[in-house]
């Protein structure tokens, strides 16, 4: 390992975008963020402009090797990690977007999606996938769009001319990884953790599913080529002339959610995580074995090494956690997300108040596309800090109800949960979640493991670091968080109560 040099990390998440620079340690040298601008055209639908997404990119790249005086020509390589899911279509030729990004939360397929449950095909699906047919998922999207590409929107080619165009390989199809590796190196790749939430893909076989995409009527012209999650034959070098002005090797990209389990190091089958951001992805690793669910749970591709068999994991996905605090936020019930904490210890309780945040459907283990945010138990006497607690609460309620879908599915106990995303530096949150769940919370000192987990895989692949070894032995703990109330049982029986009242309330799929 040259001295000097250090390993970049592009976190491109739901809400903006962020560089870090990781040294040799897996300690941030150099960071910088921007925000992106989320767009709902019609109740339900969620879209991202993915060249604003890119121009950000760069602007962040620049910034923050600027503000810490760090040359490009230090870097050894760059990872990319993404929100997961959000489906863009682009020219092969021209790298121009055919139409915005629909992101991960846009619910405008949920009745093609009880189309393919009333066909009898959601098992076959969850078989080949390791998913539970949902419009959260790439395929249904992807499909939409070569169908409704609106022209006037975006002016830039007709309606008719995207599916042709997409059969004779001319347009791209990728998750936001894909996107960003093309505008950075030229190549059309994806990493098999990125693939196998796409609901085309083959987790078993690690292939595109032939089948899979006739039913969504996706040409396999347009699809991305399957890597490895940290590769060794890189998925391309930056260009020299580009922006950055140097040739850079583009070595590693993992999903969101499973870069977070990689750079929080649970490399071993039982380790298991949850990251807190706009929604909570609960992952537990289960080694080489993709163990199929009973519970509600998701089977996905956790990572993969050059010349290694994939491993894989459970993942239980809450559509709607740290968006819970922004909704509050946006409510006016608070200033800013810190509030949050000290209006829900001045008060001892919610007062009987439940709130569940199913604002965009509820994800595992319930899968109610239709569910819609509610509020029950509210007297004349609720006052906003019951609600803002109650909303604290539902973030660690909805996690149990993983935990014990998990447990169940794997046969594995729950002795501690690793965690990571910005609601936990909410230290009333993160002590709400070890009484709720009834298990050790460890918050890890690092707390950006998924930008981690990205320099991590491209690191590995160049050989910055050499081994699973180094990477734990950069990994240490902030605080625990131990079990102490007493009461959470009864309180979780009365938030499955509350959970009943939420669901199937959208009659039309776009929440109305």
């Amino acid at each position: 390992m040259q001295e000097n040099t250090y390993v970049g990390a592009i976190d491109q998440g739901t809400t903006g975008t962020r560089f870090i620079v990781f040294d040799h340690a897996g300690q941030p040298v150099a960071n910088a963020y921007e925000t992106h601008e989320q767009y709902y055209p019609e109740p339900g639908w969620v879209e991202h402009d993915p060249v604003e997404i890119w121009e950000n990119t760069v602007a962040i790249i620049r910034r923050a090797l600027a503000d810490a005086g760090i040359d490009a020509a230090q870097l050894a390589a760059i990872g990319i990690t993404n929100q997961r899911e959000t489906t863009v279509v682009w020219d092969r030729e021209s790298g121009m977007p055919v139409y915005d990004a629909i992101v991960w939360q846009d619910r405008r397929t949920t009745e093609r999606i009880e189309e393919l449950e009333r066909e009898g095909k959601d098992e076959w699906i969850r078989e080949r996938t390791g998913l539970e047919p949902d419009a959260y998922f790439s395929a249904t999207k992807v499909e939409w769009l070569l169908e409704n590409a609106d022209p006037i929107k975006l002016q830039r080619m007709r309606p008719e001319d995207v599916r042709d165009r997409a059969e004779a390989g001319e347009l791209c199809f990728g998750t936001v990884d894909s996107w960003l590796i093309y505008k950075l190196t030229g190549e059309h790749v994806t990493d098999v953790t990125n693939a196998s939430r796409t609901m085309l893909f083959d987790i078993h076989d690690l292939t595109w599913d032939d089948d899979l995409l006739a039913e969504f009527d996706v040409p396999a012209a347009m699809l991305p080529e399957v890597r490895p999650s940290a590769d060794e034959s890189y998925y391309g070098h930056t260009d020299p002339e580009g922006f950055l002005g140097e040739s850079i090797p583009v070595a590693g990209a993992l999903g969101d959610q499973q870069a977070a389990l990689f750079g929080q190091t649970c490399f071993e089958a039982g380790d298991a995580k949850n990251t807190y951001g706009t929604g909570s992805f609960m992952l537990q690793h289960t080694g080489t074995e993709a163990v199929a669910s009973d519970n509600g749970l998701l089977t996905t591709v956790a990572f993969q090494r050059s010349g290694e068999p994939a491993q894989y994991a459970l993942e239980g996905s809450i559509f709607v956690t740290g968006a819970a605090i922004e909704w509050l936020e946006d409510m006016t019930l608070i200033d800013d997300p810190a509030e949050s904490e000290a209006l829900a210890r001045s008060v001892d309780s919610t007062d009987g108040v439940y709130v569940v945040p199913a604002f965009t459907g509820l994800g595992a283990p319930h899968w109610d596309g239709r569910a819609r945010g509610t509020i029950v138990g509210m007297t004349r006497g609720t006052r906003r800090e019951h609600v803002v607690r109650a909303t604290l609460e539902s973030i660690a309620f909805q996690t149990r109800d993983v935990a014990e879908a998990m447990v169940e599915d794997s046969g594995i106990e729950l002795t501690s949960l690793q965690v990571d995303g910005g609601a936990v530096k909410n230290n009333f949150l993160c002590q709400l979640q070890a009484d709720i769940v009834g298990t050790d919370i460890v918050r890890p000192e690092v707390d950006e493991t998924t930008a981690l987990g990205a320099a991590y895989a491209a690191g590995l692949a160049v050989g910055y670091w050499d081994s699973l070894t180094e990477l734990r032995e950069n990994w240490h703990i902030d605080r625990k968080f131990s079990p102490e109330e007493t009461d959470a049982d009864d309180r979780y029986e009365r938030w499955r109560d509350a959970v009943e009242r939420s669901l199937d309330w959208a009659q039309d799929g776009k929440g109305e």
